[in-house]
């Protein structure tokens, strides 16, 4: 039987105590990781073993990563922005400082190990966080407000289109350069890390596709490609292609 590579998937929030309702018979209320289960189910129809990984102290890092073939850095809240040296907005969101040192921390270790990376939303901002780029920490704030980044409709529903660039890697794995998307987030990417490109953008001009064009995979979209699953949509095949690199293969590009 053919060995499915190991994939590490970070949390993508942690539930704090007080805000927990535990049974009555139960432990005293405590902090819980979160992760939706469409992460987990979209790696594994891609053909990995998704591993979630706790948010644990970063010296524990390295040591997690060690068995892991690939790395999905995944959605949550807003990055809080004393990571990347900046003064927070007054519409800063909530934020989980002790999460953001911990996916940091993955994303650039996982980066210096040399392992493939895909980032969704707040996963694709923390990649271009830890490559020592900035974020925009309230979109409204610097768009025409034309495309609501913020969708009221499910995930499962797409809602705005994004322009990838034709050349790009991102267009390549997903055989279009005018993808349907849908929009859940507050930051957007601002200044470009370290080996980043800008490859993709919504009609207002946000940045929703980063990728590094080395021979490895390191990509970050900004929409939640974990629900667009529906028979016909290409998102699948991001998913794919994290796999692909995981296993030391190259996905056969889209037609």
């Amino acid at each position: 039987m053919e060995s499915r590579p190991l994939i590490g998937v970070t949390t993508s929030e942690v539930r704090r105590a007080e805000r927990t309702r535990p049974l009555p018979e139960g432990e005293p209320p405590q902090h819980e990781m979160a992760l939706g289960m469409p992460y987990v189910r979209a790696l594994a129809r891609a053909g990995a073993v998704p591993i979630v990984l706790p948010p644990l102290g970063i010296e524990v890092v390295e040591a997690l990563l060690a068995p892991l073939d690939g790395i999905c850095l995944s959605g949550g809240p807003d990055l809080d922005p004393a990571a990347y040296g900046a003064k927070p907005s007054p519409d800063l969101g909530p934020t989980e400082p002790t999460l953001d040192a911990f996916e940091l921390e993955v994303a650039r270790t996982a980066d210096a190990m040399g392992l493939p990376i895909f980032g969704i939303c707040r996963g694709a901002q923390a990649l271009n966080v830890a490559r020592g780029g900035t974020l925009y920490q309230h979109l409204p704030a610097v768009t025409d407000q034309s495309i609501d980044h913020r969708q009221t409709a499910p995930g499962w529903e797409e809602t705005h289109t994004v322009h990838v660039d034709p050349a790009s890697r991102l267009a390549g794995i997903l055989g279009t350069d005018a993808p349907w998307v849908n929009s859940f987030h507050h930051q957007a990417v601002d200044r470009l890390g370290r080996g980043l490109y800008a490859v993709a953008w919504a009609p207002d001009g946000t940045v929703e596709g980063i990728e590094d064009h080395g021979d490895r995979l390191v990509l970050g979209v900004q929409w939640h490609a974990e629900t667009l699953d529906r028979p016909g949509q290409p998102h699948p095949r991001l998913f794919e292609a994290l796999v692909a690199s995981a296993s030391g293969q190259r996905l056969d590009l889209a037609a």
